[in-house]
């Protein structure tokens, strides 16, 4: 899937807490899923084919925001 094929739901250019598209970020892909932007945790273990990443509580208030819920 590519990056234009998503709907950026945070993290707009030149928002508080975003240059370009090196911060955390919020993606809602055509089907309704998630996909999630942020840096690599190593909390754990994911099983394999699954990742971890870590997001301010900030990034995920704005894309609830975004989504109108």
């Amino acid at each position: 899937m590519a990056r234009e094929e998503l709907t950026r739901l945070t993290g707009r250019a030149g928002g508080p807490h975003c240059d370009d598209d090196d911060c955390p970020n919020v993606y809602r892909t055509v089907s309704g899923s998630f996909v999630v932007q942020g840096d690599v945790s190593s909390a754990f273990t994911p099983p394999v084919g699954e990742g971890l990443v870590e997001i301010p509580e900030h990034v995920l208030r704005e894309a609830v925001r975004a989504l109108g819920w």
